[in-house]
């Protein structure tokens, strides 16, 4: 499955080089910058995940579903710059935090990253030999994290901004050499955990010879118990900060399938299937509920909630076998 839809967040924007970094009025903190990536221009691709449905049928016409899947971690990568002429970089946030690269040759790199896990279980009755109705308990675990870095790693000490913080990107000059490693100037990452009830229908739509086409559809409420966590960096010390929040949100899917019975038992499949979330904590959405203040000490960086307004769609195919006994 693969996933569409996230948060319109400004990750990076350029600025002239010729900008002061930190010469109050007019610096790299408050000029206006024209946006070079967006956290909506991800493209996380397709990935692969295991899916397994235990269904009992009941001579009544009652039954029960169990079913589980997951989708393995999909992660995206993109890089901006470094440029020629030399802009700077930039990526600002609420409170005092805005960062720039250090030096002009590196870039700023933006990652990301999701997976899913879902466990259902559901009572089934068949009101007709080709449509049965389904109600039941749902858990669904949505993770997504955020990472920003500066690439490649600085070769030495950018000690030039704190003592000729008045520098353009064209005067900066190398300190002395950088030992261990700067760690990622911003990490976000968000935990849904959504409990909660569906129904649905599943319905065989059209049946020819050893071939049919099946249909599945499912609405729900859920209580998302939603947390983010974030770390900045500030003058390369990482500041963490935590909030957790219950939300109500909305979980729907559907899917077809093409199947075609080898024999008596067994049938091979292969469909489609969407499923939609909305009210989540998408990591991006974070940035803007995370609060700095600035250095020197104390330096805070305070969580000021849990932004759980995203709507994300996975959707793709499917490929599999049925067996009946």
């Amino acid at each position: 499955m693969g996933r569409i839809g996230g948060v319109n967040q400004t990750l990076v924007e350029r600025v002239p080089g010729s900008v002061p970094f930190y010469k109050p009025p007019y610096d790299t903190s408050t000029a206006p910058g024209i946006e070079a990536f967006n956290s909506n221009q991800f493209q996380q691709g397709f990935s692969a995940g295991p899916k397994i449905d235990l269904i009992y049928h009941g001579d009544s016409g009652y039954g029960v579903e169990l079913s589980y899947f997951n989708i393995f971690n999909q992660r995206a990568t993109k890089i901006i710059g470094p440029d020629s002429p030399a802009d700077w970089l930039v990526m600002k946030a609420p409170g005092a935090f805005w960062q720039t690269q250090d030096f002009p040759y590196q870039g700023m790199a933006w990652s990301s990253g999701t997976n899913l896990y879902n466990v259902e279980a559901n009572g089934r009755l068949d009101i007709t030999s080709r449509v049965t109705v389904l109600a039941g308990f749902r858990w669904l675990q949505l993770n997504d994290n955020l990472q920003g870095t500066l690439t490649p790693a600085d070769l030495t000490q950018p000690t030039w901004k704190q003592t000729n913080s008045y520098f353009n990107l064209f005067q900066v000059t190398p300190g002395m050499p950088v030992t261990g490693n700067y760690p990622p100037f911003w990490t976000t990452s968000t935990t849904n955990n959504l409990y909660g009830v569906q129904i649905g229908v599943d319905g065989k739509i059209l049946e020819f010879g050893r071939f049919s086409l099946d249909g599945v559809i499912k609405i729900g409420l859920f209580d998302n118990n939603a947390e983010q966590s974030t770390g900045v960096s500030l003058q390369k010390v990482v500041y963490p900060s935590t909030a957790t929040t219950n939300h109500a949100a909305f979980v729907s899917d559907a899917g077809l399938q093409l199947k075609y019975k080898i024999n008596d038992g067994l049938t091979v499949k292969l469909g489609y299937e969407a499923l939609l979330f909305a009210g989540v904590a998408l990591a991006p959405g974070q940035i803007q509920e995370t609060y700095t203040t600035p250095p020197p000490p104390p330096s805070t960086v305070r969580a000021l909630g849990v932004n759980c307004g995203s709507t994300v769609l996975f959707q793709g195919a499917t490929a599999g076998f049925e067996y009946s006994f």
